[in-house]
């Protein structure tokens, strides 16, 4: 494993004991809504803060973007992208799901990626060139080549619900072909499962760059591609992502375009 991933696995693993401890001691949990609908709790920080003092030990000297902090600037051409916990409201709710993602970006190109589940413990690990790993096996996306019988994972744009009626449509036209659909509330651990083979294929609309960093990374590593809504690579801008095996995502994205507005294909 490379050194930086090593430390990356360090860090994930650190804040998953906090956040474990607590999730099984709920009273400790404080929260407070950032936003509509988009809440932050004291673990979330506490999280975020041992993330942040475990790499720091190792390299001083690198910049990070977490999503409860912001940004803490660079010296240098590296840069951690973290969030802390993805899948809050179900933390805060005692819903089994959740994780913590790292991602490590040098030049803006993202080299090591992480998606730890503390709950179930697992490790999902990724380095560019090197493949995505589950807790040390090599992990491939699903050989699925079109949506017929697929299972499918997407999360709702709960903070942009003015999109519900074009969400709608999208969902409703994959909803026809696929086995099913799952909505499980952390886009991290959707991505990872994409990488696994778990689900065939994903996509949401307006999330940030610490909640698809390490994942995509693991998709890509996996054999998979990861877009935005259009096609295109605007992903990381736009916050709309599409998540699959090459012939799937293809799918997908040739079916999305004539029901999104022209905004949303960007």
């Amino acid at each position: 494993m490379h050194a930086m991933l090593n430390i990356a696995v360090r860090a994930a693993r650190a804040a998953g004991r906090v956040a474990m401890k607590s999730f099984q001691q709920p009273d400790q949990v404080e929260f407070a809504e950032k936003s509509l609908n988009d809440f932050v709790t004291n673990i979330d920080k506490a999280c975020e803060q041992t993330i942040i003092s475990t790499i720091q030990k190792s390299y001083p000297d690198h910049g990070f973007l977490a999503e409860e902090s912001g940004e803490h600037q660079a010296q240098g051409d590296y840069l951690w992208v973290i969030d802390p916990i993805d899948g809050t409201t179900n933390y805060m709710r005692g819903i089994p799901h959740f994780c913590i993602s790292i991602a490590l970006m040098h030049k803006g190109i993202t080299q090591h990626a992480v998606v730890y589940d503390p709950v179930r413990e697992e490790m999902f690990t990724a380095s560019r060139g090197a493949g995505a790993q589950l807790n040390g096996y090599r992990i491939r996306v699903s050989p699925r080549k079109d949506l017929e019988g697929t299972l499918l994972a997407t999360g709702f744009p709960f903070k942009l619900k003015h999109l519900m009626p074009e969400y709608q449509g999208v969902f409703n036209k994959f909803f026809e072909q696929a086995a099913d659909v799952r909505r499980a509330g952390s886009a991290a651990l959707d991505l990872a499962y994409v990488a696994a083979g778990r689900v065939d294929g994903y996509w949401e609309a307006g999330l940030q760059l610490w909640d698809t960093a390490a994942g995509e990374l693991l998709v890509r590593e996996a054999g998979g591609v990861v877009t935005d809504f259009g096609g295109g690579m605007n992903h990381q801008k736009s916050g709309n992502i599409v998540a699959a095996s090459p012939r799937v995502l293809q799918t997908m994205v040739t079916q999305m375009r004539p029901l999104l507005p022209k905004s949303l294909l960007k």
